[in-house]
């Protein structure tokens, strides 16, 4: 007899799992992740084994039980989660990825809409958030979210060692003394419920519901100003905290689209926008500022303030399109309404250490463990949100340059193998205000997702590794490694064999120079050419070598393209975000390019060609080759006028 599992097999084929036409470059892990169905298939297989005892929970007779081990289990799949897991799953964890809805993304998913924002304009967040927005911007020109939604679910599903359980939400937690032992997970849509054992956690749920499950140490609202000296403290009563929002897009058609708001809208005037702006064809995506909730409880009141936010985003349509300030808008209808209300805060875990303004505003430059960088100013909203009708939505607080987070921020002070990525993390509210955006979330994530597969592959908890100055700098190199930026630590991985290089290249431009791929920074900031090499492309193109004084053994090579990090790049349907941003491949990015060896003997070989790349991050491997020297060979941008690379590094 076939079992179900037999047939699905069998329908499948043989065909590869390729998630898009064009040719996919998941390029943070040295390997091409292209994967066949059929290596996808067994790892969703185990979440629903054959064998499932129907009834082995007795509260849940009908539900069928599921045991799963994993190194890791991740909470939450937004920025944050799916950051985490993916890093941890690149450094060789065993992750599994809880998920309580359908796609991945959280408040950038398109069930929210949220646009993801990170740091002060022209210094981008790198890393895996820059991996997915640099898919984005080629793979979607269309601005389809849902095709977003795609993007991340498909870099999840290339990881071999990710296990995604979507639709599923955590409810309870063994433990054993201060440590979780397991987590129990129920997925409705496919009645099962599954205990899951794992080494370390990551709560990257928003709410926080795994450190709240395990006991973990919370705060909740505004501190007083004395609580953490902060003088910014004081912008709304100690408890209160800020509010959730629901989106909508709206399109225009080809004749007048009329609207009637239910009966429940609310009925909205000039006097209720105080500090809220209307422009013309701004209403194609909605605004951040329709917000309730920050004196209300933001997780146990969601239905209420659903409701509530829903009347004022009806309310706000019947008013661009039916008071007659807005004949512009005549042809638009709404498009999409969001039905879940977006969280900007509710639970903050306490860590070893708490970030506060203080570190937004300079002391970050003492602290001895950075691993994430942020830089959004300190926004703080109105506890009444829209009600406040006197008082503008915001109120910022620049912050004075991007600061670095430390990673005693990022795991519980009481519950040892609990790390926190996300809006979760120890802050403090005003510093929170500024670490909450879904870019600062995202490298967050991938720094405690880095961080847990060391923990696991050195047998260490979180609070270890933070206490090992040699294992913290590993962690940190390690980081850098894969892309992403920590202000102030340099390249000096000794692995590296591109450091002892002497470097030339076929020409410079504005002012560059060729050592500086190998100068340990693999960025600039907007208006700077400090840490990349610039070249005219010649009719051959540029070049760019790197020479030993004695031969060496070479068997990866990883390099960091220009990929215009002064602009904006993110996912949006906002007009004005869109202008700063550039879709599909960004034009300083090498396109067309080619890695020659030259052996002792002076003979060459072609050791990687590449065509069409648009990523930052390439990563290169081959068999071991005794070189004297490695030659990167430009033959086309994306469109720029001058080749452009930030690092070249080698590896034995």
């Amino acid at each position: 007899m076939t079992t179900r599992r037999e047939f699905l097999t069998a329908a499948a084929g043989l065909a590869g799992y390729s998630l898009f036409v064009k040719a996919p470059q998941s390029l943070a892990a040295c390997e091409d992740r292209f994967v066949l169905r059929e290596s996808v298939a067994p790892r969703i297989d185990e979440l629903a084994p054959d064998n499932a005892e129907l009834g082995a929970v007795a509260a849940e007779p009908n539900l069928r039980r599921v045991d799963l081990r994993a190194d890791l289990l991740v909470v939450g799949g937004g920025l944050a989660g799916v950051c985490a897991a993916i890093s941890a799953a690149r450094h060789g964890a065993r992750v599994i990825l809880v998920q309580d809805r359908s796609r991945l993304g959280g408040n950038a998913s398109s069930e929210i809409k949220m646009h993801p924002l990170g740091s002060q304009m022209g210094f981008r967040e790198c890393g895996l958030i820059e991996e997915f927005c640099l898919e984005n911007a080629y793979q979607n020109e269309q601005d389809a979210w849902e095709v977003w939604d795609l993007i991340l679910y498909d870099k999840v599903i290339r990881e071999p060692n990710i296990r995604l359980l979507l639709d599923s939400t955590l409810y309870r937690v063994e433990m054993d003394g201060e440590r979780i032992r397991a987590a129990w997970v129920r997925c409705d849509r496919t009645e099962h419920l599954y205990r899951i054992e794992a080494t370390l956690f990551v709560d990257s749920t928003g709410d926080g519901r795994l450190g709240l499950e395990a006991g973990a140490e919370f705060m909740i609202g505004r501190e007083a100003p004395e609580v953490f000296g902060e003088s910014h403290g004081n912008f709304d009563p100690p408890g209160t905290t800020q509010g959730s929002s629901i989106l909508f897009t709206s399109r225009k058609h080809d004749r007048p689209m009329p609207f009637e708001a239910p009966s429940w809208a609310r009925q909205i005037s000039e006097s209720d926008l105080y500090g809220r702006p209307i422009k013309p064809g701004s209403w194609v995506y909605g605004y951040w500022w329709i917000e309730l909730g920050g004196v209300y409880d933001t997780i146990r009141d969601n239905e209420r303030l659903r409701f509530e936010l829903l009347a004022i985003v009806l309310g706000v349509w019947d008013y661009i399109k039916n008071s007659g300030k807005f004949p512009e808008a005549a042809n638009y209808a709404l498009d999409t309404v969001g039905m879940i209300p977006g969280k900007r805060e509710s639970r903050r875990f306490v860590g070893d250490y708490i970030m506060t303004q203080h570190d937004l505003e300079g002391r970050w430059k003492q602290l001895a463990d950075p691993v994430a960088f942020g830089g959004w100013m300190m926004d703080d909203h109105p506890a009444l949100g829209f009600d406040a009708k006197d008082r503008k939505p915001y109120t910022p607080h620049r912050v004075p340059e991007p600061y670095n987070i430390a990673y005693g921020s990022l795991y519980s002070r009481n519950v040892p193998n609990l790390m926190l990525a996300g809006r979760d993390v120890s802050a403090s509210h005003v510093a929170f205000t500024s670490m909450r955006v879904m870019k600062t979330c995202a490298v967050i994530g991938q720094a405690v997702g880095t961080a847990a597969a060391q923990c696991i592959r050195d047998g260490l908890l979180p609070r270890q590794l933070r206490a090992d100055r040699a294992r913290l700098a590993a962690l940190q190199q390690s980081l850098l490694r894969d892309g992403a930026i920590i202000l102030g630590v340099k390249n000096e991985d000794p692995a590296d064999l591109a450091r002892k290089a002497k470097v030339t290249a076929s020409g410079t431009a504005f002012e560059t120079t060729p050592e500086r791929v190998i100068n340990g920074v693999n960025y600039d900031r907007k208006g700077e050419n400090a840490n990349r090499w610039m070249a005219p492309m010649g009719r051959e193109g540029a070049w760019l070598q790197l020479e030993w004084e004695a031969p060496v053994t070479v068997r990866e090579v990883r390099l960091v393209h220009d990929t215009g990090l002064h602009r904006q790049l993110t996912m949006t349907l906002n007009p004005d975000v869109k202008k700063r941003c550039a879709p599909g491949p960004q034009p300083e990015t090498t396109r067309d390019y080619r890695l020659v060896g030259i052996r002792p003997d002076g003979s060459e070989v072609e050791l990687a060609s590449v065509a069409y790349n648009y990523q930052r991050l390439r990563c290169h491997r081959f068999d071991p080759v005794s070189l004297r020297a490695l030659r990167v060979v430009i033959e086309r941008t994306n469109g720029a006028e001058h080749a452009s690379l930030y690092e070249v590094r080698a590896y034995a």
